[in-house]
């Protein structure tokens, strides 16, 4: 295993408290666009947290009001314009990679999401496990709007089995924004709270998750990824060679032993 606390990103911001990373893109005066740098070291920093045993949560933050603003007009869509297909099949695959390296990094993630979260932006809240939001959100999958299909970085794959297959087409098709009363009322967003509250909320759900077995959860987003393309069978038989896994932890012995005692139990993640 490694550590990652220590890390000093070049081209977003990185805190991490109590086992907890926090992440802001860091570009607030044009709503936090990303570029072809922040892209290949978000994508970088998700697959080394596979191996790092100093953090068990991340939780993507505002910064300025904002979440994200998606790719870059003038950093990305104007290179790519002049790219040739070579090219444009290496970034197309460095942003699914990113969404990969999310998916897969064994840790849960928590969207934070004020203002807008649009393209890409929309397609991290998409990407992570839990999902908060301001009343004043504005969520988009712009893509069509720039004269993409709305097939980009697992957008049709992942949004439907979140919203439903209507609702995702319908705004991978238009583009259109999805309010954040939308958002809730449709499953994308698990609740709503004040701008004031917002860090505070996603951080309290971070701190509950990673005082819980940590082992475990890490199992528990591995099968929540891996199922999607399982089988009732292969689902079940899956999950009970998970749990058997788990079984064998210090957590699960920690759990009976503090029952036992009618204590709470204190979990190493082990």
């Amino acid at each position: 295993m490694s550590t990652i606390a220590k890390l000093k990103p070049k081209h977003f911001l990185w805190e991490v408290e109590g086992r907890i990373a926090k992440i802001r893109l860091d570009r607030p005066e044009r709503k936090n666009p990303l570029t072809f740098d922040s892209y290949a070291e978000l994508r970088d920093t998700f697959r080394d947290l596979v191996y790092a045993d100093d953090v068990d949560a991340v939780v993507f933050l505002p910064n300025g009001g904002n979440f994200c603003s998606g790719g870059d007009v003038h950093d990305i869509i104007g290179p790519l314009v002049k790219m040739d297909m070579k090219a444009l099949l290496a970034f197309t695959r460095m942003t699914g990679d990113f969404v990969k390296a999310m998916l897969n990094c064994g840790k849960p993630i928590i969207s934070a999401v004020d203002g807008v979260a649009v393209g890409a932006g929309a397609i991290i809240a998409m990407s992570s496990d839990i999902r908060i939001a301001t009343p004043e959100a504005k969520t988009a999958f712009l893509f069509t709007r720039v004269g993409l299909a709305g097939c980009d970085m697992g957008a049709c794959a992942i949004l439907p089995r979140i919203i439903g297959q209507g609702r995702a087409a319908e705004l991978l098709y238009t583009g259109r924004t999805m309010s954040a009363a939308e958002g809730e009322r449709w499953g994308f967003y698990n609740r709503l709270v004040d701008a004031a509250a917002l860090e505070a909320d996603a951080l309290d759900m971070a701190a509950r998750i990673v005082s819980g077995p940590t082992f475990a959860h890490g199992i528990t987003k591995t099968q929540l990824n891996q199922e999607w393309s399982m089988g009732l069978d292969q689902a079940i038989e899956a999950e009970a060679q998970a749990q058997a896994i788990c079984m064998q932890t210090g957590d699960f012995e920690r759990a009976y032993k503090a029952f036992v005692a009618k204590e709470k139990p204190v979990f190493e993640g082990n």
